[in-house]
C-alpha cells in the first residue's frame, strides 16, 4: 500500500467521521514505529506516546474536549514532549522539545492514512484536567491527540483542505 511521499501527504486529511474500527496490534505498532523513528533534534527523542485504549481511559479522555466527533475511535494516541529532555538551541535557548512532539505526530498521521485509516490532530483540549486525570503526564507538555478508527462512509475531506497558499506567499529564494 506504499504511496508516493508527495502523494501521500496530498490525500491524507483530517478525518472528522469515524466508525469505530478496531485498530489491528500490528498495525498500531507500525503507527507508533512511524511516531519511534520521527526526526527529533540532536535525535534526543523527548517525546512520549501514551496510548488510550481503554473504554475508561478514553472516557476520562473525552472529558477533556468538546471535539466529541472522535468518541468512536478505538484508539487515542497522545503525544508530549519532555523539555528537560530536549535540545535547547544555545544561541536563543530555543527548546525543540514541541517542535519534536509535532515532527513525531505528523509521522504517526501519515502512517496512519497509508495504512488506510483515519485520523485528525486535536488541539483542542483541556491540558490541566488530562493531567490531573493522567497524572503520569505531568511533566509533559502535551502537543495532540489522534484518534485512529477507519473513516465513516460517505466522510470527506473539508473544502479547505485542498487550499493552500501560492509559492511566491511561502517561498522566499535569497
Amino acid at each position: 500500500m506504499m504511496k508516493n511521499f508527495l502523494e501521500l501527504a496530498k490525500e491524507r486529511y483530517s478525518v472528522r467521521e469515524f466508525d469505530g474500527r478496531d485498530i489491528p496490534d500490528e498495525d498500531l505498532e507500525k503507527i507508533i514505529e512511524a511516531g519511534i523513528c520521527a526526526p527529533t533534534a540532536v535525535n534526543f527523542q523527548p517525546v512520549k506516546i501514551w496510548v488510550i485504549k481503554s473504554e475508561q481511559a478514553r472516557e476520562k479522555l473525552l472529558s477533556c474536549t468538546k471535539m466529541k466527533f472522535i468518541a468512536p475511535a478505538k484508539v487515542i494516541l497522545m503525544i508530549g514532549a519532555d523539555p528537560e529532555k530536549a535540545w535547547v538551541r544555545p544561541f536563543d535557548e530555543k527548546n525543540f522539545g514541541i517542535t519534536d512532539a509535532a515532527i513525531v505526530t505528523a509521522h504517526m498521521m501519515l502512517e496512519i492514512h497509508d495504512l488506510g485509516y483515519g485520523s485528525t490532530w486535536i488541539g483542542h483540549f483541556d491540558v490541566n484536567k488530562v493531567k490531573e486525570i493522567f497524572p503520569e503526564t505531568a511533566p509533559y507538555e502535551l502537543m495532540a491527540l489522534l484518534p485512529v478508527s477507519g473513516i465513516a462512509q460517505g466522510c470527506e475531506p473539508s473544502p479547505r483542505h485542498s487550499v493552500c497558499k501560492n509559492r511566491d506567499e511561502l517561498v522566499e529564494e535569497m
